[in-house]
């Protein structure tokens, strides 16, 4: 299918798009031997060869969406870890496609993790403004009573910025500590740990079951699923929704 080749190289990862149709105006891109310099030109990228200042912008990779169960004890990063520790990519190393995690959790953190090789959606799915759901496990020491648990609903501040309101109640208690659901639409760096500890009830153990519209319904500790065409749908409904 031919697109504006303005489109395809932003989309290659080579420039934004202002930049590409500058780079199209300068005489720096060729398609198929021919340099082209009409704004608005059309190129199929799966198939006509297309070159940005010598180097060939090579063909769109098939879009691959799954979902991880990931273990504790687990980096979320795509690179080799120099201590030798475990990677959420040790998990997904036979997927037949290049794919990496939307956003992250955290070492001893587990549950649910999206990876995909689609860049655009999964900025989207990571940006505030879409308010992507994120659910949560959360054992902790100790039980909150309401006043700390409505601090907590109607945010809190971490580095001196507050925080959107979580969604958070007590789903069982388990002696002397319990188990919180918290539900947010915003990830910060320790996000949790952090509100947690600010109301005087430290993490014990950390779980997220629920990220937009998917879940772990049927998938074993550090098993991994391509997700269904309907996910898939889901997925890039939920952003296009926003303005």
């Amino acid at each position: 299918m031919k697109i504006r080749l303005q489109k395809i190289i932003q989309e290659a990862g080579f420039a934004s798009r202002r930049e590409a149709e500058q780079w199209i105006a300068e005489g720096k891109v060729q398609v198929n031997g021919q340099t082209v310099t009409l704004l608005g030109s059309l190129a199929d990228p799966a198939k006509d060869k297309i070159k940005v200042k010598g180097k060939l912008v090579p063909p769109p990779e098939e879009k691959a969406f799954l979902i991880l169960n990931k273990p504790p004890s687990c980096l979320t990063t795509t690179k080799k870890d120099a201590r030798g520790r475990p990677t959420v990519m040790d998990f997904v190393n036979k997927v037949p496609v290049r794919v990496f995690p939307v956003g992250r959790l955290d070492f001893n953190t587990q549950g649910i993790l999206l990876f995909t090789n689609d860049g655009r959606l999964a900025k989207k799915l990571l940006e505030p403004k879409y308010q992507m759901e994120r659910i949560y496990q959360v054992k902790v020491r100790g039980i909150p009573d309401e006043k700390k648990l409505n601090r907590v609903r109607k945010g809190i501040r971490l580095d001196n910025v507050p925080t959107s309101p979580i969604d958070i109640k007590v789903f069982r208690s388990t002696g002397k500590n319990c188990v919180l659901t918290m539900k947010l639409t915003e990830g910060k760096n320790r996000h949790i740990k952090r509100v947690c500890e600010m109301i005087g009830h430290p993490v014990i153990k950390l779980k997220r079951t629920h990220f937009c519209n998917l879940n772990l319904t049927g998938l074993p500790l550090g098993s991994c699923r391509f997700l269904s065409p309907r996910e898939v749908k889901s997925l890039y409904k939920a952003v296009s929704q926003v303005v």
